[in-house]
């Protein structure tokens, strides 16, 4: 499924800048609207990847590995979730 995103970008004296209204920190500032386009799709790709390693990072950080050759039962291997 494709996701869209709002580009919000205006021309200010000599420069296009805009961002990304859904993501904070997707902001980018060009000499051209194309130019400033590509890099909002560009930093935008690169803020969710970086988003998701940092989320699954997370959740790693949180897993528990229990051995379960030490001779417990289910409802002792249970208890340690």
């Amino acid at each position: 499924m494709k996701e869209h995103y709002t580009a919000v970008i205006k021309q200010r004296g000599q420069w296009w800048i805009g961002w990304v209204e859904e993501v904070p920190g997707v902001n980018c500032q060009e000499a051209t609207r194309d130019k400033l386009l590509e890099s909002l799709r560009i930093t935008l790709r690169e803020a969710l990847e970086f988003n998701r390693r940092e989320a699954l990072e997370a959740v790693h950080r949180t897993l528990m590995k229990i051995p379960t050759d030490i001779g417990l039962t289910v409802e002792e291997l249970l208890q340690y979730r």
